[in-house]
């Protein structure tokens, strides 16, 4: 092994290893700088928490049978396998619904029965929403329904994300609905990609349906028993379904952005924080304001990643970097990288790309992140796992338990499987308080 100065390994510890990660464009090139760096024994335990939403899934016929995870070519899911506890976890406590809310919130410690309040207000305090007590969130996405019928009620959602619009091209939209729609009470407020927010004043929790769980049918029964939400969502139809934009998108072959659709209601959070609970200095890296909300109330660091976008091309590389930066460079203890592609893809109905995007997990953040890690003799312990299955064949969310793997580079196991879900239920691991998971990560 090279040796190198004193003066020359403090540079490289002060950030230029990273740098050279950025620069490179070959993950052999990008770890060659690992190689040149000594133990840093000052810099103790690392905690790692790598989320692949809704990766758990069904066996599914046309790949033999196999699940997208137990199908996708995993070299470095594999290899840690062989060196990990897998088991089962239950993120979603008995009597709630299976969302991405609960379950992230289960899996950072946070039981959802004490602390849930809503998913939108999560998100809402993510972009900076000065939410009041009397306040109710709404998400607010801006989906695609047909426009063949000539009644609004008899119109089909077709997609819960408008083929994943671009953020600029959705807030010029919401913006037309904004200056149509907004009131006093009725406040609207630009997310991310086709995820926005609407804030109702003195409003009330009432129940609404997730579009992702109703694609494909007829949206009149699903529509809100409020008059004026509803009426909303028909107006902002009339809005959007001639706009410039959606008018450019369908010439290029794409779904139209030409509704909104409200969900996910809910009063002002309240989390304890997570360096309190936990004694850990932790961070977000995420592309979703849902995520990035729930670390914001936690009191959690949250990293902005250009051009992560939560979809199957987001930057994977951007997040891997955002998180050694934080562990090596800024003194977190923990970090939490989470993968939205999965999900989108398991939504979309598509086994190709969840397989896909199990891959690029795999590929562009498992194997470049431990690495880096390995080379850098950093200790840590990884928690690999789903927030919950999001299966091709329903194309939504279930409540069903979800495969973990957790590693620690301190005291690697030697045993004989891989990483999915037929061989976590073999394991006979099973933590069925979804909650408690992460104190097995975090134990010393």
């Amino acid at each position: 092994m090279r040796r190198v100065s004193n003066h020359s390994q403090q540079r490289l510890l002060r950030g230029e290893t990273l740098d050279l990660l950025r620069k490179s464009s070959h993950t052999e090139e990008r770890l060659k700088c690992g190689v040149l760096l000594m133990r840093r024994k000052d810099m103790g335990m690392k905690y790692i928490i790598v989320l692949g939403d809704g990766m758990a899934d069904e066996p599914i016929e046309s790949l033999g049978g196999r699940t997208p995870l137990a199908f996708a070519k995993t070299p470095a899911m594999d290899r840690l396998g062989k060196m990990s506890q897998i088991g089962m976890v239950h993120t979603i406590p008995e009597g709630m619904k299976p969302g991405s809310d609960t379950a992230n919130l289960a899996v950072l410690g946070y039981d959802p029965s004490i602390y849930y309040s809503g998913r939108s207000p999560l998100e809402a305090l993510s972009i900076g929403v000065a939410m009041k007590e009397t306040d109710i969130a709404l998400r607010c996405n801006i989906v695609t329904i047909s426009e063949e019928e000539a009644v609004f009620e008899e119109k089909r959602i077709i997609d819960h994300s408008s083929g994943e619009i671009s953020t600029e091209d959705c807030a010029v939209l919401l913006e037309a609905v904004r200056k149509e729609l907004e009131t006093e009470v009725y406040r609207f407020y630009t997310g991310t990609s086709y995820r926005h927010c609407l804030v109702w004043d003195r409003g009330k929790v009432v129940e609404l349906t997730p579009p992702h769980d109703v694609l494909g049918q007829t949206i009149g029964q699903h529509l809100p028993e409020d008059k004026v939400l509803r009426e909303m969502m028909k107006r902002s139809y009339n809005i959007l379904v001639n706009h410039p934009i959606n008018q450019e998108r369908k010439r290029k072959g794409l779904n139209p952005a030409n509704c909104c659709w409200f969900w996910g209601a809910g009063t002002k959070p309240k989390l304890d924080s997570f360096e309190e609970k936990t004694g850990k200095k932790g961070m977000m890296v995420s592309a979703v304001d849902l995520l990035k909300g729930i670390a914001t109330g936690a009191g959690m660091g949250v990293c902005q990643v250009e051009g992560a976008n939560g979809g199957l091309h987001t930057n994977y590389e951007g997040k891997v970097q955002a998180a050694l930066k934080a562990l090596l460079e800024d003194g977190y203890d923990f970090v939490y990288i989470h993968i939205e592609a999965p999900d989108e893809m398991g939504h979309q109905g598509s086994v190709e790309k969840k397989v896909q995007a199990i891959e690029y997990l795999d590929e562009r953040v498992l194997k470049p992140l431990t690495e880096c890690l390995d080379n850098r003799q950093v200790d840590y312990r990884l928690l690999v796992l789903p927030d919950h299955p999001t299966p091709i064949r329903v194309r939504t969310h279930t409540a069903d338990s979800v495969p973990y793997m957790l590693y620690d580079s301190t005291a690697p196991l030697a045993v004989d499987w891989d990483y999915n879900e037929e061989n976590a239920k073999k394991s006979g691991n099973y933590e069925e308080q979804g909650y408690r998971l992460i104190g097995h990560l975090l134990e010393p």
